[in-house]
């Protein structure tokens, strides 16, 4: 018997039939991973010690996440290696949105920093939001005869090498931001690593390192009680926080701008379904006066922007460091 011929097309409908059947699928199965997201505790990965400003607003988003979810939201602090341990964890881990990582300039730094990363920061990862931005602050211990930027550089021109300059890791935004000032002032400060804003804030504090360019959470009541000093804000307007500092451009060193931010991403490969629901319930949790309160006292400001908006913001960011880390010369240890 002959057999019957296909009608011309029916190939391509019954191909077509079938890839929308996997798409409807697929979609049906995005659906159910967030229908009940989160069923069960979430983690907020961070990359340095607690005391910092990126564990501060893990903490803030942390707390009023855990009540509008009633699941338990737990900071866990991985830090080491500029960052990276903390990175590589999550962007190793199930793609199901229980492991979320909050991060800050480093991750944008460390693709040009060093030679050979164990993950890809845009890859690798889903952005979720950008959280908040916030203005630097170039401080000093009281023993440095300084109150203005271009005091601070007269000293730092008088004692080549003498004075020295803390940062929370190699390779972190203070640490690139100072080599900057170096460069920009024509100075030498020595750079002292630490794991984090905590242990270098209180080693700042104690007086065995100099100067630090630092969120104001860490300091805010060290600078109170005069036991540091407030130079400058490292960007182009005064804090709303701190209205009697004045600009790095206003103290003596025009054109130094640096603002630090945090974010939120996730395992590449999260359902979108369950990054929309997060997404959504971290911009709601952003636009309560309550974390917009806590964020300000620190110096802080919510932003909030889409995943989109966010992808687009760390492509510029890597390339914006990739320009300072040329103009510095700066290496890893």
């Amino acid at each position: 018997m002959q057999s019957k011929r296909r009608k011309p097309g029916s190939s391509f409908r019954m191909h077509l039939r079938a890839a929308l059947a996997l798409v409807i699928a697929a979609s049906c199965l995005d659906a159910v991973h967030a229908q009940g997201y989160p069923e069960r505790p979430v983690r907020f990965v961070v990359g340095l010690s607690p005391g910092g400003g990126v564990d501060f607003v893990a903490r803030v988003l942390a707390q009023k996440l855990t009540e509008g979810w009633s699941r338990q939201v737990v900071v866990e602090n991985r830090p080491g290696a500029n960052q990276i341990i903390a990175t590589e964890l999550v962007a190793k881990s199930k793609p199901d949105g229980y492991t979320v990582l909050i991060v800050n300039p480093a991750y944008t730094i460390n693709p040009t920093f060093y030679r050979k990363l164990p993950y890809d920061a845009l890859s690798d990862f889903d952005p979720v939001a950008l959280l908040a931005q916030y203005p630097f602050l170039l401080v000093v211990h009281p023993s440095v005869p300084a109150r203005l930027v271009k005091e601070l550089i007269a000293v730092a021109r008088a004692r080549p090498g003498d004075l020295s300059y803390a940062s929370s890791g190699n390779g972190s935004t203070p640490h690139l931001g100072m080599e900057l000032f170096n460069s920009m002032a024509s100075v030498r400060m020595v750079h002292v690593p630490y794991k984090g804003a905590g242990p270098a804030s209180a080693d700042l504090v104690a007086g065995h390192v100099q100067v630090m360019l630092i969120n104001l959470s860490p300091v805010r009541a060290m600078i109170k009680a005069g036991r540091l000093r407030a130079l400058a804000v490292a960007g182009s307007a005064r804090s709303r926080a701190l209205p009697d500092v004045p600009t790095a451009s206003e103290s003596g060193l025009p054109g130094f701008n640096l603002f630090g931010w945090y974010g939120m991403v996730l395992p590449a490969g999260t359902p979108r379904t369950v990054r929309g629901k997060l997404h959504a319930d971290v911009i709601k949790a952003l636009r309560t006066d309550e974390v917009r309160e806590r964020l300000s006292v620190e110096n802080t400001e919510p932003v909030g922007n889409t995943p989109e908006e966010f992808t687009d913001f760390l492509r510029k960011e890597i390339a914006t460091f990739a320009a300072v880390i040329r103009r510095t010369g700066v290496k890893a240890d």
